[in-house]
């Protein structure tokens, strides 16, 4: 190539500046995220219990509100996969996937809808939020990241607001197989920080959680198959909030908001805030999820269980505080560089050094 075809080439976009993205705007984004999930999720139990008044069982609506998920989610999943379809013949791809789908889709949503019909979606929910006591548990045993006073601090005011939630001295009644299944629904949730925060695998978010959604449809479905839980529903009309609407009106909101909206959108915060601290941030769905209630049910917890319930939520300012400051990410930039810097560095890269 001649100098002046090399000032006539035309001008190419290189990654020859780097551009740091501000880690105050990540936390501010992944906060953000989080709260909308929290806000999302936070209706399912209301929702899904004004359908098991009409005669739906918790595996059934579990299928359903998957099922339509991972529909919804489908081709804009499919869409991000682009350039990216190798993934999906890692095994360790598939092992997140289904680890995901089966303890964090199937297992939290059923155990959670399993408790709330013994409790009130309030409580069921504060015991589903122990999670972020067992990921900080699984981060120290598993990788060795001891959690520092702070931290302790938030997993001891949380184990309090657990005695005040079971009212252990008082005179609430708590069934103790809600309790059971309450517990169970908080391993489904750690599991869901610790897989979400995980990027390994490499799948875009929303392509995670439509195939973790898929993988817990199928886990669900052949569990009512076979008959190790009940399977049934209906299509008579169901009331939300004192108003009779059509059944398909709540199924339609499990499946579209508080499953595929809600999965796309707290993946993504966990993604930003890393497991530790969107675990906690999530708690904030029990006040949401005791809002909607209210709202939907006109259920409201006993005044110790909604003082336990604060409780908890405490911890999330405790392990805030006691997070480390995230380091800056740091994403190339194209920049229009001038056609002579760019002949120059085609020169370059294809210039090799001559034998001895």
């Amino acid at each position: 190539m001649t100098a002046t075809s090399a000032r006539r080439a035309p001008s190419t976009p290189t990654p020859v500046a780097r551009r740091q993205r501000s880690p105050r705007a990540v936390m501010v984004i992944g906060l953000l995220l989080a709260l909308i999930s929290a806000f999302t999720f936070g209706s399912s139990g209301a929702v899904a219990k004004s359908v098991f008044a009409t005669g739906w069982s918790p595996a059934a609506t579990v299928t359903t509100r998957m099922a339509l998920g991972a529909l919804i989610l489908s081709v804009p999943a499919a869409l991000a996969m682009r350039g990216r379809w190798h993934l999906l013949r890692r095994g360790r791809t598939w092992l997140h996937v289904g680890l995901f789908g089966v303890f964090a889709v199937a297992g939290a949503q059923l155990f959670y809808f399993l408790a709330v019909s013994h409790l009130s979606v309030g409580v069921a929910l504060m015991l589903e939020y122990l999670g972020p006591i067992l990921v900080v548990g699984w981060l120290w045993l598993v990788h060795g990241q001891r959690p520092r006073r702070l931290t302790l601090i938030g997993g001891v005011i949380a184990m309090a607001g657990l005695l005040l939630i079971l009212d252990v001295l008082g005179d609430v009644q708590v069934s103790t197989i809600g309790v059971i299944f309450g517990m169970c629904a908080a391993v489904g949730l750690a599991v869901f920080f610790i897989l979400a925060a995980d990027e390994s695998n490499g799948l875009p978010p929303i392509t995670f959680s439509a195939l973790g959604m898929a993988v817990g449809t199928v886990v669900v479905s052949l569990a009512g198959v076979v008959g190790i839980v009940p399977f049934h529903a209906s299509t008579a009309d169901t009331s939300v909030a004192g108003i009779a609407v059509a059944w398909w009106v709540p199924v339609l909101w499990l499946g579209a908001v508080a499953a595929a909206f809600a999965y796309a959108t707290g993946i993504m915060a966990t993604r930003m805030l890393q497991a530790k601290v969107a675990s906690f941030v999530g708690l904030v769905e029990v006040l949401f999820a005791v809002l909607w209630a209210w709202a939907l049910l006109g259920e409201m917890p006993a005044p110790v269980q909604l003082l336990g319930g604060l409780l908890i939520l405490a911890g999330v300012v405790a392990v805030k505080l006691d997070e480390p400051s995230p380091a800056p990410v740091v994403e190339l930039e194209a920049t229009e560089a001038p056609a002579g810097e760019v002949a120059v560095a085609t020169a370059s890269a294809d210039a090799t050094p001559e034998p001895a």
